[in-house]
């Protein structure tokens, strides 16, 4: 008897975009989840305290666990499905994503709900770098796979510009819970144009070499303490021995996934990529814009309703000229990028979102003006960097390793973007006395409130500075 090899019959690649629009319109849905998912529940944060009693660390949490389980686990889902397929692992992650949303109707406690996103977070992990990786893989012109990527970013842009905005617009009609049961009917139209216009997985395009689990566990493990260790400090007291253990954890989880990536046979990222020039810089220009954005998001939030006492509706169009910017830029971004030159575009953008996020630290509080010059700058800086900064990774990568830099790219964004919170959310925790999620607040706490917006945004700009003028510096590293 004699079978014919699944590698026999190749289909044809698509000629057009057009060609391929139900494949398109299924990993656009897949982005759209993932920046959706960032910023929809920022404008949502004070009803949830409120209605779930949450202290502020869990409301930390509400956002932060997210991030965190999508940060650490990236890698390691993109490392699995370049084994078993990409196609398969993004079905199996957006039947998780449909569960863990409908999750949400029966959630009655902020720890109910952390597990809830805790689930969001892998099913996000399973499916968001498979998605650029597919739409590559669709086409065999570098052309269409430069637009295919382009209008799967800019689709899932558009998802982060108006998050905010139509969560405070449904919370005027309906109750929080919906903010998240809205990932239902995207995860059944991804789902369904995944599964009918991407074709199974190649097994020639598959390797078969072992999954690096001790480096997945280790690299997990250290985000997760790193990130959880300040807010123990706070919660539990520098006195504790609980904080510090997780810090001790934290550095040696690190110091243990450094010598095991460094011996491994197939480690689960090859250390030495990371000291190729436009590799580290790229990052850490995602790095920084991802600190900036998720701080700021977080504090503007809560200063529109909490600080100045506006419903979610009227905070929703506080929002809006970052909403304005990131979605009518885009006509602007390819232009200014060939006038200046991708490396000068890189550090002017990621230096715009600096200098938006030191404006609201510093001046945030003389009135909401200076707050719509912070969104403004920071919206138009990230609005670059998120097109040159990756592209600059992946051109600074050999071309074998595509795949893994732009899972690394957005690690990196995912993982700075749980420290901004974390940060940011730490600090609050520290100064404010009393529930941040009552309706009315003392002058005393008022004061509090304005004290830690303060100290936060200056860390976290000093923070973003160190790592653009590193990105700065190790860019200038390039040959020329």
């Amino acid at each position: 008897m004699s079978s014919v090899p699944s590698t026999a019959i190749v289909p044809r690649s698509p000629a057009s975009l057009r060609e391929a629009w139900v494949a398109l319109v299924g990993l656009s849905a897949v982005f759209l989840f993932e920046m959706l998912d960032n910023s929809i529940l920022n404008v949502a944060l004070p009803t949830i305290g409120r209605e779930l009693h949450a202290s502020t660390v869990a409301l930390q949490w509400v956002t932060g666990a997210y991030a965190v389980v999508f940060g650490g686990l990236m890698l390691a889902f993109g490392a699995l499905s370049d084994r078993v397929g990409r196609r398969r692992v993004m079905l199996v992650g957006l039947l998780l994503l449909a569960m863990a949303s409908l999750a949400t109707a029966f959630v009655t406690t902020a720890e109910q709900l952390i597990a809830v996103r805790v689930a969001m977070g892998v099913a996000a992990a399973m499916t968001t770098p498979g998605s650029m990786a597919l739409a590559f893989r669709l086409f065999d012109d570098d052309g269409l796979r430069v637009r295919a990527i382009t209008l799967i970013s800019t689709v899932g842009l558009v998802g982060l510009a108006i998050g905010p905005t139509a969560g405070g617009l449904v919370l005027a009609i309906a109750p929080w819970q919906v903010l998240l049961l809205v990932n239902v009917p995207i995860a059944a139209l991804a789902f369904l144009c995944v599964r009918l216009g991407v074709q199974r997985d190649v097994a020639s395009d598959l390797h078969r070499d072992p999954v690096d689990i001790a480096g997945a566990l280790l690299g997990t493990a250290t985000i997760v303490m790193a990130l959880v260790a300040p807010t123990l400090f706070v919660s539990d007291g520098a006195s504790s021995w609980l904080p510090w253990t997780v810090t001790a954890g934290a550095i040696a989880a690190a110091t243990l996934f450094v010598l095991r990536e460094r011996t491994a046979r197939h480690p689960l990222l090859d250390l030495s990529l990371l000291a190729l020039p436009l590799v580290s810089s790229g990052l850490a220009f995602k790095a920084a814009t991802g600190i900036a954005t998720a701080g700021l998001g977080y504090l503007v939030t809560l200063q529109l309703q909490l600080a100045w006492g506006w419903p979610p509706a009227l905070a929703a169009i506080g929002l809006l000229p970052q909403v304005v910017v990131l979605v009518a830029s885009g006509p602007f971004v390819n232009p200014f990028v060939q006038r200046v030159g991708f490396d000068r575009a890189a550090w002017l953008s990621a230096s715009a979102v600096v200098v938006g996020l030191a404006v609201y630290g510093l001046l945030g509080s003389f009135g909401y003006v200076w707050v719509a010059i912070a969104l403004v700058l920071v919206a138009a800086g990230m609005r670059v960097v998120g097109v040159v900064a990756g592209t600059n990774v992946l051109r600074g990568l050999p071309k074998e390793r595509t795949t893994i830099g732009a899972a690394l790219v957005d690690t990196v964004s995912e993982v700075a973007s749980g420290v901004g919170i974390a940060v940011t959310g730490t600090i609050l925790a520290a100064l404010f006395t009393g529930s941040i999620a009552t309706a009315d607040w003392s002058a005393r706490q008022a004061a509090e409130f304005q004290e830690s917006v303060t100290i936060a945004g200056v860390v976290l700009t000093v923070a973003a500075a160190a790592l653009v003028g590193w990105g700065i510096i190790r860019g200038r590293r390039v040959p020329r």
